[in-house]
């Protein structure tokens, strides 16, 4: 069986913007910058122009078909389904079509079909 896979689609103004692609168990999310040894996975450096997201933000977790979505102790938090913040280090599950926030960055996770 193979592993599931998924994509955090940017979403602005309703719109769908980008599509970032979450092929690893682990996958790091957050802003590129070589000077403090920040190097995610999904880089939103340059789809986050106030710089709500943390350099290292968040993790997405795939673990036996399931996904979790883990906050490192970002300064303006991760949220599932405009619910209350996630505590740091402390996955919560997450599934096809729950609305995601990173600062102030919205984003739709969605399940990809294998076949």
């Amino acid at each position: 069986m193979s592993q599931a896979r998924a994509k955090l689609i940017l979403v602005k103004d309703n719109l769908q913007i980008k599509e970032f692609m979450i092929n690893s168990d682990i996958t790091n999310i957050g802003r590129w910058d070589a000077d403090s040894g920040a190097f995610p996975d999904i880089d939103l450096a340059n789809d986050d122009v106030d710089s709500k997201i943390s350099r290292k933000h968040a993790k997405i977790i795939s673990k036996n078909g399931q996904f979790f979505l883990e906050d490192y102790g970002s300064l303006n938090g991760s949220y599932i389904n405009r619910g209350k913040r996630l505590r740091a280090g402390d996955p919560e599950p997450i599934k096809d079509g729950d609305e995601l926030l990173f600062g102030k960055t919205f984003f739709k996770f969605a399940i990809v079909d294998n076949n």
